[in-house]
């Protein structure tokens, strides 16, 4: 059985035991995660696909951890005009560990 869900912008295909990395949630560790905007859900032979989204179905999971992605760096230049602009971004996330879909 798996499910395809939206959050933060982009769309993760899901099944039970999986753990995702989502966009940052306002969630502590240990918290129950609820994704209520389920594209699709396929058990078995049986698949439904939501106009947009599948009404009545639900996913939860479990916040494992708030963290940082690793650090990647924004150069801007610009030819001939000795503009250089040096920045650096780590990105926050939510690992999300899914235990029930239905």
């Amino acid at each position: 059985m798996y499910a395809i869900i939206e959050t933060g912008g982009k769309q993760y295909r899901v099944e039970e035991g999986d753990v995702i990395k989502v966009e940052k949630m306002p969630l502590s560790e240990g918290d129950k995660a609820v994704f209520d905007r389920v594209l699709v859900v396929s058990n078995d032979d049986d698949l439904k696909v939501g106009k947009p989204f599948v009404d009545g179905v639900t996913v939860e999971g479990s916040v494992l951890e708030q963290g940082k992605s690793k650090k990647i760096i924004v150069f801007k230049y610009k030819a001939k005009k000795n503009f250089r602009k040096r920045q650096g971004h780590r990105q926050p996330f939510t690992r999300v560990k899914i235990e029930k879909i239905g």
